[in-house]
């Protein structure tokens, strides 16, 4: 009977046992394996930081700084040409003259961009657009936001590649701030065509720079280029014209326009207070022609460029430059003046021997107001025994530049320039520029580059 209990116990035992065991292998088959869970964590942190990747290599963080030193011939010399005007009794100034930081996304056909200048004197925007491409063709860019002016070479040309501490003074005249706010359409051929080198740029922009628009017209810039290079890249040539047509809102009904006066001599301008005058367009037309040549041989590489421009500006009595560059909260409302301009730069730049080093001549001039000159420019004047008020003054003044500059490239990323500018008025019957103005400026540069 004993051993009949033994068996049952031994029976069941093993029954036990084998059940246990089977919803063990039963648990198991249905639990993650560890193995297999540590492979596909790791697995998702590779693809994570594989998408991190893939982001980064498409996001570009680069900028410079601009450092220097700067001496001018007299204290407070009010030119805004080489960097702004100096300060009241202070021939000579330390600043951050620029310091960008710009951020850039890169897709297949697509392109955002941020810029920002960060110095002593405020952050402030420089570039915030979008591009994108067409996927079919690859020839036609849309490009919208706050973005360079496309006309000339100059205004488009990098602050951090320049050889010379600020652009030519017609430059900075009729394109203060280099950019505006608008749209753009570019119309290149990709680079398996062999018209590559053909570019066409046509641009709708406020026409303020960088700043609210304050009327309803919008203006258009139109830029025609070609660029080629021989097969071994030893010379390099582009050439290229420029047109821009818009308008600038008129403050006031006073609208004053160049005149000759009865003798047939005596220039001045003349009023017109026409009441259907306030709130019309005065008109802003510009046109250029520009041209870059580059030779690398046995002396280093030459570079010449050179561009001409010419057309009208709306101004004001002291200033004929455009409205970005008006200090508007400094003049207010101002009455017109239209006057006729021309201006031009050309660069010779010279490296040495294929090294690190290259010496600059550059020549400017602006003509603001290219019907009178010299002692024709006179604030009164006596016509046939009459007191006559010209209405001509500073803004009415020809300059010209000489400067000339040494660049070393001390490391791949640190830059210094050497240069001093000649600056020249034309000599007037206004008072204070009867003769040349001492304003020459010296200027020592160090640029960090990232």
């Amino acid at each position: 009977m004993m051993n009949s209990y033994k068996r049952t116990f031994v029976i069941i035992s093993i029954l036990l046992s084998a059940a246990l065991s089977g919803t063990s292998v039963f648990s198991q088959e249905n639990q993650t394996d560890p193995v297999q869970q540590s492979a596909d964590t790791l697995n998702a942190k590779i693809e994570k930081v594989q998408s991190d990747l893939n982001f980064l290599k498409k996001l570009k963080i680069s900028g410079y700084v601009q450092a220097q030193w700067q001496w001018a011939d007299s204290n407070g010399i009010g030119s805004a040409f080489s960097g702004g005007p100096f300060p009241p009794n202070t021939n000579n100034r330390f600043m951050v003259r620029r310091g960008y930081v710009k951020l850039t996304y890169s897709g297949k056909l697509s392109k955002f961009v941020v810029q920002i200048d960060a110095t002593e004197k405020g952050v402030r925007l420089k570039d915030a657009y979008v591009n994108l491409k067409d996927p079919w063709m690859e020839m036609f860019t849309i490009q919208a936001g706050v973005f360079n002016r496309p006309f000339g070479f100059e205004v488009g040309y990098s602050s951090s590649k320049r050889e010379s501490p600020e652009r030519a003074r017609i430059t900075q005249s009729l394109f203060p701030q280099e950019r505006d706010l608008g749209v753009m359409l570019t119309i290149q051929p990709n680079k398996e065509s062999g018209f590559h080198f053909f570019r066409l740029n046509a641009a709708l922009v406020n026409g303020n720079g960088i700043a609210l628009d304050t009327d309803s017209k919008k203006d258009f810039i139109g830029q025609l280029g070609i660029n080629k290079s021989t097969s071994n890249d030893k010379f390099r040539y582009a050439v290229g014209v420029s047109y821009y047509n818009g308008g600038v809102f008129q403050d006031t009904k006073y609208i004053y326009n160049m005149f000759t006066y009865d003798d047939g001599s005596t220039k001045g301008f003349m009023v017109d207070s026409t009441a259907s005058n306030l709130g019309e367009y005065a008109k802003r037309e510009y046109f250029g022609v520009d041209a870059q040549l580059s030779l690398d041989w046995d002396i280093g590489v030459t570079s010449l460029r050179g561009e001409y421009l010419w057309g009208s500006q709306p101004g004001v009595a002291k200033l004929n430059i455009s409205p970005a560059g008006r200090i508007i909260p400094l003049i207010g409302v101002s009455d017109t003046y239209n006057r006729s301009f021309n201006g031009a730069y050309v660069y010779l730049i010279q490296n040495i021997l294929h090294s690190r080093h290259e010496i600059v001549i550059k020549y400017d001039f602006l003509d603001p107001n290219t019907k009178v000159k010299g002692r024709e420019i006179i604030a009164e004047t006596t016509v046939n025994d009459k007191t006559i008020q010209t209405s001509l003054g500073i803004g009415d003044i020809r300059y010209s530049t000489w400067g000339f500059g040494y660049n070393v490239g001390i490391l791949s990323n640190l830059k210094l320039m050497v240069f001093y500018e000649f600056v020249m008025n034309e000599e007037t019957a206004i008072s204070g520029y009867s003769n040349d103005v001492e304003d020459d400026v010296f200027t020592l540069r160090a640029q960090f580059k990232f």
